[in-house]
Formats: C-alpha cells, structure tokens, sequence
C-alpha cells in the first residue's frame, strides 16, 4: 500500500503515470515548472450506425509543450460519454496557440475517434482561454 491507500480497490482503468517520466516533464530539473492548462467541451461528428449518433465528451489538457517556433501544444487524453452500450478515447495534442487578444489564447484540436462497436467519430473544437479568472494588474 502506498500512502495507507489500498490500491486493490481502483478499477482496471484508472492510469496513473509516474510524474517524471510524462512528456510535459522530461525536460531538466531546472526547467520544469508548471505553465498552463486548458479546459475543453464539445461532441463527435455525427456518424452513421444503429442508431446515428454521437458522442461528448470534455476534459483538462496537459501542460503546455513547447514546439518550433516559439509556440506550444498541449496533450488531450479523454473518454466519451457512454452511448448505445459503447464509448470512445481521444488521444490527441493540440495545435500551436491562437491568440483572441488581451494575452489570451485557444488551441484548435481535428481528428478521429478509437473505433469501438465498429466504428468511429470525428471531432474538432477549440480550447477555452487558460486561465479564465486570472486577474490582472
């Protein structure tokens, strides 16, 4: 037990990942500091199947990660809503920033689905601002 936490108790699914070896942090000690999230909302394409539907799904992103050009990608791992006896996963990374002004920015986000119950679904959303209470002087 690590903690006094009995770790026999959590389902299969739940990851936990060893904080030094996830992306965001495998740059050196010196470096690493946390910068920003951001939170996202939307819903899968419609797509053909028994019955046509969709799926939503919402989440936190990873740390920013720096990338060419003096940009930076977040990462996205999340689950569907459960529908019709199914859901999916979205493993994806974000594009560059885009800035909406007042030093703010959204990072837009296209792909697919996992295939579950055979099939997939196509998303694409933006991010909401990083920090939206943040007050400034």
């Amino acid at each position: 037990m690590l903690h006094n936490i009995n770790w026999d108790v959590y389902p299969d699914w739940v990851r936990f990942l060893n904080r030094e070896t996830r992306p965001e942090n495998t740059d050196n000690a010196s470096t690493r500091r946390q910068k920003h999230v951001h939170e996202f909302v939307g819903s899968t394409r419609l797509e053909d199947g028994s019955p046509v539907h969709n799926h939503r799904f919402a989440g936190v992103t990873g740390q920013a990660i720096p990338i060419h050009g003096g940009s930076h990608k977040h990462r996205i791992i999340v689950s569907t809503d459960f529908f019709n006896n199914h859901f999916h996963e979205i493993e994806d990374c974000t594009g560059p920033a885009i800035d909406v002004g007042n030093g703010r920015h959204v990072h837009f986000v296209k792909g697919r689905t996992t295939v579950n119950d055979g099939h997939s679904h196509s998303y694409q959303f933006a991010t909401l601002i990083e920090n939206p209470i943040a007050f400034r002087d």
